[in-house]
């Protein structure tokens, strides 16, 4: 099974996000994991979004990429330029990948309006990872 680290500056939105998507859209090829550099709390928009899919992250909790220490991965996403900026060097044979998307926490308005930002990312992300992971997980031992 292919093991990715998603990794982005706080592991509040981005980050949580793909985790979640992948683990829920590829269980049994890929097993994700995700972490910050620098982390905070799980946005609750985050949440919400998440939730309107059918995929509970709720119960998640922010994670410092120094909380997986020892764990091997086969692939490490920064999904952030700081986090591509400040990535941590991986032992073996891990492949690191920069797949930048915006932040949704940036976004301003109206709640709706803040919203359809989130949800745009999250399924920007779907989009994009879930068929490169798919492909990748076809090819890994």
């Amino acid at each position: 099974m292919l093991k990715v680290l998603f990794l982005c500056t706080e592991n509040a939105c981005r980050s949580q996000m793909a985790e979640a998507l992948v683990n829920h859209d590829l269980a049994g090829q890929v097993k994700a994991w995700s972490a910050g550099v620098r982390p905070s709390r799980v946005n609750p928009r985050a949440i919400r979004v998440m939730r309107e899919l059918g995929i509970d992250i709720g119960g998640q909790r922010s994670k410092s990429v120094d909380d997986l220490t020892g764990e091997q991965f086969d692939l490490v996403i920064t999904v952030c330029d700081r986090a591509h900026q400040e990535c941590p060097i991986f032992p073996g044979e891990t492949e690191i990948m920069h797949m930048g998307f915006s932040d949704p926490a940036g976004a301003t308005g109206t709640e709706d309006g803040i919203l359809a930002v989130f949800r745009e990312v999250r399924d920007q992300m779907r989009q994009q990872l879930v068929p490169l992971l798919r492909r990748k997980a076809e090819g890994h031992p």
